[in-house]
């Protein structure tokens, strides 16, 4: 007996929602109908890793978890997708029935965002039937290879400006407006002070930050009223962009103006720099500053920064108060992407094992163990089975059990004070962007053994 017809009429023909449960591959759900003819509805694990580091990185930083929670939270098809479904021509009537109950009913275990991790170290497994584990497989890759990839990046650049403000400027060549949010997201996590992007502050409570544009010095007649006029609309956040024309002019004429906004009770916050020679221009422009008696005035510069450029700034020790960081943070310029999988390790109680060159897996399920020195510093992590406890602390916990969340929901406060624990914890070679000897990361005996074992009955 059939459930009443899907109303074809109602697909959507615009952009669908990003977790709908067809933000997917076709092949998920392809295998997905396999499976439901053979009756394969047994118990499977997969897990998340990246297979290697790329050359410019020395460790990585987890994040996307929160999000990734969330999509399994709800998963669950929708009637206009089930009526897709029904309309393509590729999937028999009774597999399209058999999804209309379809949830998340597994386990999932994950390292909590903001922890430290590196190569073939798996960050989240997944155990569930397997028509759930296999169906989220992409989704749940996109969520957590992005947060990952951002979070890395601005870890980076916090490590190469300490103690210096810095904010995600990377809204307006962000590919997608997720990738906007989801970035500011992960900077943030990562130790940036907030983000230029007010719908990330509205949905996240990230702190917002943001001067002028180019544009409003150019709409006004001369710069000076521009100044003015910003200064008394946004009283308590007068900080103007003043290199529109001459920079070192600029900061001369917020010098003679403060005065006068001093005596309506608005004091100049500080001035920004987007272009040119950032470091020049800012020493120029703090002893303009100095000079006409505004001390307390902060620089903040902007334009194509990323951790080397941050690294320079910081070396030559620029009068730079805070950064800007943008573009090539939250495209991860350099290393535009994580070389990572989702793969089966164990179906039916049995361990499973990839073998593929150059794309070999550890069979089973595992566990990530850490251990430290007196300082408190990293000094080597063990890759081992589930059952095969090791010395160190565990890094995956339970994060859902039976398709419900374990515990509170994901904390960004937490997550962004793990990071800078993390990060601090970090050896000396693997905080520097220069060439590093590999993180230590030992695989246990009985891992290999087991690996050795599947290889001989396959």
């Amino acid at each position: 007996m059939h459930p009443p017809d899907y109303d074809v009429g109602i697909i959507p023909t615009g952009v669908a929602m990003a977790n709908g449960v067809l933000l997917t591959d076709l092949y998920e759900l392809t295998m997905l109908q396999a499976y439901h003819e053979q009756q394969m509805t047994g118990v499977a694990a997969f897990e998340f890793f990246v297979r290697k580091l790329p050359p410019q990185r020395r460790f990585l930083v987890a994040a996307g978890v929160a999000q990734v929670v969330d999509y399994l939270a709800d998963l669950h098809f929708a009637a206009d997708e089930l009526a897709w479904l029904a309309a393509c021509g590729r999937f028999r009537r009774e597999f399209v029935d058999s999804l209309a109950n379809l949830r998340f009913t597994g386990d999932v275990d994950a390292m909590p965002e903001g922890t430290v991790f590196f190569a073939d170290e798996p960050i989240l497994r997944i155990v569930a039937p397997i028509r759930e584990a296999q169906l989220v497989e992409s989704r749940v890759m996109n969520l957590l290879h992005y947060g990952t990839l951002v979070a890395s990046k601005a870890a980076r650049c916090v490590l190469a400006a300490p103690d210096r403000l810095l904010v995600d400027f990377g809204l307006r060549r962000a590919h997608g407006a997720e990738a906007a949010l989801l970035s500011a997201r992960a900077s943030y996590l990562a130790g940036f002070a907030g983000t230029a992007t007010v719908e990330a502050g509205r949905q996240f409570g990230i702190p917002v930050f943001g001067t002028m544009a180019h544009a409003f010095v150019q709409a006004h007649g001369d710069e000076v009223a521009a100044f003015e006029h910003f200064a008394r609309a946004q009283p308590d956040n007068a900080v103007l962009l003043i290199d529109t024309y001459d920079t070192e002019r600029a900061a001369q004429r917020v010098v003679e103006l403060a005065p006068r906004l001093r005596r309506e009770g608005i004091r100049i916050r500080g001035v920004r720099i987007d272009s040119g020679d950032l470091g020049e221009h800012a020493r120029r422009v703090r002893a303009i500053l100095d000079a006409g008696g505004l001390h307390d005035a902060t620089i903040f510069a902007s334009g194509d920064l990323d951790e080397y450029r941050l690294r320079e700034l910081v070396a030559q020790a620029t009068p730079i108060d805070g950064f800007g960081v943008g573009t090539r943070m939250n495209t991860s310029a350099d290393a535009p992407y994580l070389d990572c999988a989702y793969k089966l390790e164990e179906y039916e109680g049995r361990p499973r094992r990839k073998r593929s060159e150059g794309k070999a897996t550890w069979p089973g399920r595992k566990q990530v163990y850490r251990c430290y020195d007196t300082a408190g510093v990293c000094t080597g992590d063990t890759l081992a089975l589930v059952d095969d406890a090791s010395p160190g602390v565990p890094l995956l916990a339970p994060v859902m059990r039976d398709g419900r969340l374990v515990g509170a929901t994901p904390d960004l406060a937490a997550a962004r004070e793990r990071a800078r624990c993390e990060l601090a914890r970090l050896p000396e070679p693997q905080r520097g962007l220069g060439d590093a000897p590999p993180y230590p990361v030992a695989v246990t005996p009985a891992l290999r053994a087991l690996a050795a074992t599947v290889d001989a009955a396959t």
